[in-house]
């Protein structure tokens, strides 16, 4: 069964060569067209792109994993239709390496491959939220320290 794409929606699909930034209100649709996007630049065209040559973040782990358990089913339907397809075969297991990821992954990533070069230890460690909550406490109790003031 054909999807109707919006214009819009369409828009997003077919764009080439420009990196691309989807924002839309919840249940719009933004996942499945993202995923139709990858689907037709990893499957059309005379030069396919391979799945992990893409960086697709989101916004939280789950819509990461979402993200990539979708395109692993598109590509699988398609081999179903193509099991002779050697790109589509690389890309199947291509898509266990690619960059589908949490725009915070990714970042974490970066800081951890090049840290020497942004000048920190690289025993860095990233605060959970009860840490966070001790490191602000801590900061208030001494800022209100310095400003405290007693009765003569």
């Amino acid at each position: 069964m054909a999807v109707n794409w919006t214009r819009e929606q369409k828009q997003v699909i077919e764009g080439r060569e420009k990196s691309l930034l989807v924002s839309a209100a919840a249940g719009s649709g933004k996942t499945a067209v993202l995923v139709e996007r990858i689907i037709q630049m990893i499957t059309e065209g005379e030069n396919p792109k391979d799945i992990d040559r893409l960086l697709v973040m989101t916004f939280t782990r789950a819509a990461a994993a979402e993200m990539r358990e979708r395109i692993q089913a598109a590509i699988e339907k398609k081999l179903e239709s193509e099991p002779e397809n050697e790109h589509l075969q690389q890309q199947a297991v291509l898509v266990q390496f690619a960059q589908i990821t949490t725009i915070d992954s990714f970042c974490l990533g970066i800081v951890k491959d090049y840290f020497q070069m942004i000048g920190i230890d690289s025993s860095f460690d990233i605060a959970d939220n009860a840490e966070m909550d001790l490191i602000k406490n801590d900061i208030l109790d001494n800022k209100a320290a310095e400003f405290s003031f007693q009765d003569p």
